[in-house]
């Protein structure tokens, strides 16, 4: 799986979760949704995601690292 695909898996688990505990626990984790949207919206226009710093160092790799590979 490259970088791309899991940045949006892990982001769709991140909101999913976040309304779970919204529901279950407390509604203030509501701004945990806001935050992971705000965050695939600021990247869109910037490139800047800290997620996917953490996934390269974890040796996932990039759709260009992988296509380049085959």
């Amino acid at each position: 799986m490259s970088v791309e695909r899991s940045i949006m898996a892990f982001a769709g688990f991140m909101v999913l979760l976040s309304l779970v505990l919204t529901a279950l626990v407390s509604h203030h984790f509501i701004w945990l949704t806001a935050f992971v949207g705000a965050n695939l919206f600021q990247s869109a226009f910037t490139g800047f995601c800290p997620a996917a710093m953490v996934m390269k160092k974890f040796g996932v790799k990039t759709e260009a690292e992988i296509a380049k590979k085959a």
